[in-house]
């Protein structure tokens, strides 16, 4: 399988608001075009853990990553190392710990907010480095990478529903539109991204709970989505994907070799 693929995490989406919020998503879903998937994300719910465990397929306990102020390279094969080794051309457009965490550490903006060196695992970004950042310019952003140099992977990385999560709480009406509008947004994309012949996966790395935190074992800090969408999948509703699937199941899509875990049932 030889696919070009777009990951999309929408940072602190919970799946419950996942389910009722992303209509457009979930129109992919009705027609029978797209699959809803439950996750479990790893421990601990943290952002630049999980960001590791979805992009390597290593748990924190295992890869070191442990908690948010861990500030360097990761020391495990990414899925952007396994693209970039294979010849293909990866990009991101990301929050800046995703670039700590494979190109370069610390995060030094007038040097890396715009990356572009086809000698880094992710050869061509643009990283934003405050949370109230806007998810319509992360779009762009990512867009114009898309456009630019048409990789062959993309990580798309918008804040904004976890940045209302942790100034409003999950069940506030900020928290809920802030989910809606990352849907209403994806949707000037998605049917063009497909048409580009890109398979796509949108996920989340942690959700939120009413503390206006995450690091905790409740189901509304654990539980994420993931959909997918394309013709690689097969759209199993007994397929049981996990977190740590993520980054094998984008290197087979990739068609790149790798000894990463990944989910059969979920391709076709």
């Amino acid at each position: 399988m030889v696919s070009k693929v777009i990951l999309v995490i929408l940072d602190g989406l919970n799946y419950q608001v996942a389910q009722h919020a992303l209509g457009h998503l979930q129109a992919y879903c009705q027609a029978g075009r797209a699959a809803l998937y439950k996750l479990e994300c790893e421990l601990p719910a943290l952002s630049r853990p999980l960001y590791e465990a979805i992009l390597t397929g290593v748990a924190p306990i295992d890869s070191g990553i442990v908690h948010n102020d861990v500030v360097r390279l990761s020391n495990q094969r990414s899925m952007f190392h396994y693209a970039r080794d294979a010849g293909l051309t990866t990009a991101a457009a990301a929050y800046h710990w995703v670039s700590e965490l494979y190109n370069r550490a610390p995060f030094q903006a007038a040097r890396d907010r715009h990356t572009c060196d086809a000698a880094l695992p992710i050869q061509h970004g643009h990283f934003y480095y405050a949370d109230h950042y806007p998810d319509s310019h992360l779009l762009a952003d990512a867009d114009s990478l898309r456009q630019r140099y048409q990789p062959n992977l993309l990580l798309v990385h918008p804040m904004n529903i976890d940045d209302a999560g942790h100034k409003h709480g999950l069940d506030s009406s900020q928290y809920r539109n802030s989910a809606r509008r990352a849907d209403i947004l994806l949707a000037e994309y998605l049917q063009t991204w497909l048409e580009a012949g890109y398979q796509i996966l949108v996920t989340a790395d942690h959700g939120m709970n009413n503390d206006r935190s995450h690091n905790g074992l409740l189901a509304e800090e654990r539980e994420v989505p993931l959909i997918v969408l394309g013709s690689a999948f097969s759209l199993d509703p007994q397929a049981q994907p996990s977190q740590l699937e993520i980054c094998g199941t984008v290197c087979q899509l990739l068609g790149v070799a790798h000894d990463k875990p990944f989910c059969r049932e979920l391709l076709q």
